[in-house]
């Protein structure tokens, strides 16, 4: 896997805070900081997701991708499923990630609630490299609803 990331500048000047990612796959993401108010020239322009913004999608979209997957091929009727991720990070830099509490909301047909139980856990301990990843340097929570529906 490989992933390369420019610094794109603030419209062709060499100022400002935003970057693309092109990744092997072919795709393209955009990032951006934060306006900084004391040294504008420092900050970005608030355009695009902040890159750990796009650690906590990416982790959000690795773990709600297994659910889905194992919900699938326990043969369940899987209609729907989002998890909202909320963090706590270090005062000081490194301002790495320190707690990550994953809310999952799944939207089914007749599923129980030992099998969403069972496929977040699965993703969490066996198959999401993010989410195991991060695991290594912040504490992860997991929480979840289940709704049902009725066609």
């Amino acid at each position: 896997m490989e992933c390369t990331v420019s610094w794109t500048g603030a419209s062709g000047t060499r100022s400002g805070m935003g970057f693309v990612a092109e990744t092997g796959s072919g795709h393209v993401l955009t990032m951006d900081g934060a306006p900084d108010a004391v040294k504008p020239e420092n900050g970005g322009q608030n355009l695009a997701p902040r890159p750990m913004e796009t650690v906590l999608a990416g982790t959000g979209g690795c773990t709600a991708y297994d659910v889905v997957l194992i919900l699938k091929r326990g043969r369940h009727d899987v209609r729907g499923c989002s998890v909202k991720l909320t963090t706590e990070r270090a005062e000081v830099d490194p301002k790495v990630f320190t707690k990550i509490h994953m809310h999952f909301t799944v939207t089914g047909k007749g599923i129980p609630a030992s099998a969403v139980e069972r496929a977040i856990g699965m993703s969490h301990e066996k198959y999401c490299s993010a989410s195991i990843m991060l695991g290594k340097m912040a504490e992860i929570t997991t929480g979840f609803e289940l709704l049902d529906v009725d066609s």
